[in-house]
């Protein structure tokens, strides 16, 4: 059965404009559901049912939670549908429970065909605006561009007037990065007709992921599909066989977005890019930049990549940013091997202040990966050589990994005792202990943590902290506390065309020694240091459908020391160091530019203040740069192109953290009783 055509309207608005546009007469793809995906979404729904950690039933409150979702990855803009469209399509909502149970999506089939049509007259539309000027002084105008809240256009007047802004926009980006009007409404033509051309490659598979996901998001946020191009990938990634910058993508609305960053990988060692960043270009060594927002994932993914030695150019969109100007980021691809992510230490020696000349050592670990515990062991026997005063184990940025080495890289620091208890779904409580009785590191020990540290590095960081054993700094970490399977679908007696895919689903919870759960709170330091973020602003607790926060009974273990350490003490010199700190300052004053604007859910489409805007922030990140290169008893700069390499080496946390461990070590105290 086919379901829709390429609509005249969309045909009338390239003809009457004379559009450069893509001409065909041929048809929207024709999207049946396939032999295979009716088994597959039987043995999906069968199996989230049976054995995910979250009891689900299939009924008419689980389908709505499906459609709802399955209805905004279709739309996450709300300017494809209008108000009467959606209205229409409502009577799917509680149709999603039964069609699981069959494994009949016909009605995703029917809903996704719809929106390829609306998507065509969009683009069409969108190419139809490029024929006439914009005024980019146009007072009062701005590009409302968070529209999750808003209500659906009730009229196609309403849902031209957001596509208006929406090319405006596109085209002030472009003007603002020195294209003229003819490049400019070139570029933006090339991306339409892109975008169109992606409407007619649309296949089967494409619908299918789409509602799986729906289906599997609205479970658990950590559940999901993974179609068969994607489980090859997945697998390509787990083993780090590929050549390109070590991130992981997904995409999120029209955007590719960075979800997580392979440790010691290109994208790690530039310190530029970070999760939840946006891609918007790519290019080639010194080739033009390629625009790629409304890419296919798998079509970003395959410009990234390539050979290695071989540079990359992004185009990034900052996450913790309020701003939407773009920063470019050059990467050299390289080999994604394990031994880039070997945890390093090195001797840190402040060149000042009342810890002067003092020693410390400080160990980097990227990743809990395998054999990680014999690596530290060995860091942590070079670094007593040199004889540190203490030790301070970095963990930001580190994702997790081996539950197994996040065991044994604590039990290196204690003779014996549990490290972290396991429930699940069938209530069953395990615990993962150290049992050597050996400490191979019993001096002071600081654990450094930002929002970034999750799974693993929180099962690490929180047994420390348990325990007494070590004093935490940093932000409050991620909130990651779940056990997920990968499972393929298939099974050696089928016999169909195409493979299955595969699925990923949680199937157990972690838990500190002390019966808390790392899920939602993850760790909250001793010592937090400021972030733009707030904890209740990031992380697991932002994830939709992530389950909750509980607790379980305590393991039995015993902590360290003979009394509290004075605490109190260390947090009084690190407020009163931070108070007078100029890097901190800066901190501080970011903390603060961000909160201000964060809620903003426009960005003005005025050039002029868009030019001003970003004359301010030159000047201020100028300004900076000069107050420290004096701090360094260097000679000023005229302009940013000259920035100093050795100014990405500034680290205020690691410096603080440095001070704050050293402090501990003044007090003769640094185990913690709790």
């Amino acid at each position: 059965m086919k379901y829709l055509v390429r609509s005249a309207l969309s045909l009338a608005f390239a003809v009457s404009a004379g559009v450069s546009a893509i001409e065909s007469t041929e048809e929207l793809p024709e999207l049946n559901q396939e032999r295979q995906h009716t088994v597959a979404a039987k043995r999906i729904s069968d199996l989230f049912t049976r054995a995910h950690y979250k009891e689900i039933e299939l009924d008419d409150a689980v389908s709505g939670k499906v459609y709802e979702r399955f209805l905004r990855s279709l739309d996450p803009s709300k300017n494809i549908f209008l108000a009467a469209d959606v209205e229409k399509l409502n009577k799917y909502k509680k149709d999603f429970d039964n069609a699981l149970t069959k494994g009949n999506m016909s009605i995703a089939y029917e809903m996704f065909s719809l929106n390829l049509e609306k998507r065509l007259e969009r683009f069409q539309y969108a190419l139809s605006l490029l024929q006439s000027d914009f005024d980019f002084e146009k007072e009062g105008d701005k590009y409302y561009f968070d529209r999750e809240e808003a209500e659906w256009a009730a009229t196609e007047a309403e849902l031209n007037e957001l596509w208006r802004q929406r090319v405006k926009y596109d085209a002030l980006n472009l003007k603002l990065a020195g294209k003229d009007k003819a490049k400019a409404k070139e570029l933006l033509e090339k991306r339409y007709n892109r975008a169109i051309k992606r409407l007619y490659q649309t296949k089967s598979e494409d619908v299918f992921q789409t509602v799986m996901n729906a289906f599997a998001r609205s479970i658990e946020a950590h559940t999901s599909y993974l179609s068969p191009r994607n489980a090859e990938r997945f697998q390509m990634e787990m083993n780090l066989s590929f050549e390109g910058i070590g991130a992981v993508l997904q995409l999120e609305d029209d955007f590719t977005v960075i979800r997580s960053i392979v440790p010691g990988g290109p994208a790690d060692m530039t310190s530029k890019i970070k999760p939840q960043d946006k891609i918007i270009g790519v290019a080639q060594e010194d080739e033009e930049f390629v625009d790629v927002i409304g890419w296919r994932l798998d079509e970003v993914v395959e410009l990234i990549k390539g050979p290695k030695g071989t540079e990359v150019r992004l185009q990034i969109i900052k996450a913790t940013s309020d701003k939407t100007d773009p920063m470019v980021v050059s990467i050299v691809r390289d080999k994604i091997k394990l031994e880039d992510r070997a945890a390093q230490s090195e001797v840190y020696i402040p060149e000042s202040g009342p810890h002067k000349d003092k020693k410390l050592g400080v160990i980097t670990i990227p990743s809990f990966y395998n054999n990680l515990h014999q690596d530290v062991k060995k860091e942590l026997a070079a670094l007593q050589e040199q004889n540190v005063e203490a030790v301070i184990v970095d963990l930001r940025g580190n994702g997790g990994g081996s539950l197994m080495e996040a065991t044994l890289v604590s039990g290196l620091f204690i003779d014996k005792g549990p490290i972290v208890q396991v429930r699940y779904s069938t209530g069953k409580i395990s615990e993962n202990r150290d049992n050597d009785g050996i400490t191979y590191y019993d001096g002071p020990l600081t654990v450094l943590v930002d929002r970034y540290s999750a799974s693993a590095s929180e099962i690490f960081a929180a047994a420390m902290q348990d325990y007494g054993r070590a004093l935490i700094v940093g932000e409050q970490t991620f909130g990651k506390g779940t056990v997920q399977q990968h499972r393929g679908l298939g099974r050696i007696y089928d016999f169909y065309d195409n493979p299955l895919g595969s699925v990923q689903f949680t199937i157990a919870k972690f838990y500190r020694i002390n019966g808390g759960s790392t899920q939602h709170k993850g760790v909250i330091p001793d010592i937090l240091f400021p972030s733009p973020i707030a904890a209740e602003e990031w992380g697991e607790s932002q994830e939709e459908n992530a389950l909750p926060w509980d607790s379980i009974n305590r393991a039995s273990y015993t902590t360290f020391g003979e009394t509290d350490m004075a605490a109190n003490v260390v947090n009084k010199r690190y407020q009163e160091r931070i108070s007078k700190d100029p890097e901190f300052s800066y901190i501080f004053s970011d903390i603060e530019e961000y909160k201000e604007n964060k809620d903003r859910k426009f960005v003005s489409l005025v050039e002029s203040e868009r030019n001003a805007e970003k004359q301010e922030q030159d000047e201020k990140r100028l300004a900076r740069v000069n107050e420290r290169l004096v701090r360094m008893g260097k000679e000023k700069i005229a302009d940013l192109e000259d920035i100093p390499e050795d100014m990405d080496e500034i680290d205020p946390f690691l410096d603080e953290a440095v001070q704050i461990t050293l402090d501990v070590v003044d007090t003769g105290k640094y185990a913690i009783i709790r």
